[in-house]
């Protein structure tokens, strides 16, 4: 089975807020983690190229790779898509539509707390120049807890609004926090969207699941070994694979929470 990295990415930044700081890498590091890939023989491919694989179409080639990036930060226009661009790689930024700042206003609404985020403008000049735009919901909810209306504005609500947005369909989803079930995988693909990515923490693969595609987290004390193990197919599983009885029960756990009113969040447990 052919191990596919599929690298999720925040924020990359000098100067983080602290609540996004360990999730983000800075601009030298983010360089480096490209050169590396390059230098390992990986060929950055688009994620459309993956799901089509996925949905039966031609396989990737060996030594494939993709780039994603979740939520929305600013930094992404000033500071990733210049590199992307020099370097000539495609990538895919799922957005946080309720994080977006539109024309002189305010942001409609999310979870996310205070940071530099997109406006309008930049998204759809990203939209532009080729990096292709997913969606991430209106809030950042966890949406695997919520009640069946929210779950609708966060899964079709937010295709709505982007596609309005950018003039053309949009297909590819992320699941705030990396959360998903059964039940809202199949509303996700219901409202139209042709994939959805997932943590998992392990590599994709031809035999993945285009609606729970797995990825491989950077974080800011992600080790250079690490990373260069996962340029090399070293160092994490394959997917797919079965859920856990942990993330089961830890789905439990925050829906429960979330009936009381004291929603909790964490990593999720593949």
């Amino acid at each position: 089975m052919m191990a596919v990295p599929v690298f999720l990415y925040h924020s990359v930044s000098d100067d983080p807020p602290s609540w996004i700081a360990p999730f983000t890498v800075t601009p030298r590091v983010f360089r480096e983690q490209l050169d590396r890939i390059t230098d390992s023989g990986l060929s950055v491919v688009p994620l459309r190229r993956l799901v089509s694989a996925l949905h039966g179409g031609p396989p990737l080639p060996p030594g494939s790779a993709v780039l994603t990036f979740d939520d929305g930060f600013a930094d992404f226009y000033w500071t990733v898509a210049p590199v992307l661009a020099d370097l000539g790689m495609p990538a895919t930024l799922y957005v946080t539509v309720g994080a977006v700042h539109p024309p002189g206003g305010q942001p409609t609404g999310s979870l996310l707390p205070p940071a530099r985020m997109l406006n309008w403008r930049q998204v759809t000049m990203l939209d532009a120049v080729g990096i292709e735009i997913g969606g991430h919901s209106q809030t950042h909810a966890q949406l695997d807890t919520v009640q069946a209306r929210q779950c609708a504005d966060e899964v079709v609500g937010s295709k709505r609004r982007l596609e309005e947005a950018l003039g053309h369909e949009v297909t590819a989803f992320a699941y705030p926090h990396g959360y998903s079930s059964p039940g809202l995988r199949t509303k996700v693909r219901q409202a139209g969207w042709t994939s959805a990515t997932a943590v998992g923490n392990r590599f994709s693969s031809n035999a993945d699941d285009p609606m729970r595609i797995s990825r491989l987290m950077v974080r800011g004390d992600t080790p250079p070994a690490v990373f260069e193990d996962w340029t090399a197919g070293r160092g994490a599983g394959v997917a797919p694979a079965p859920e856990r009885l942990a993330t089961k029960g830890w789905r439990t756990y925050r829906r429960l929470r979330a009936a009381l009113g004291s929603p909790v969040g964490g990593p999720e447990l593949l």
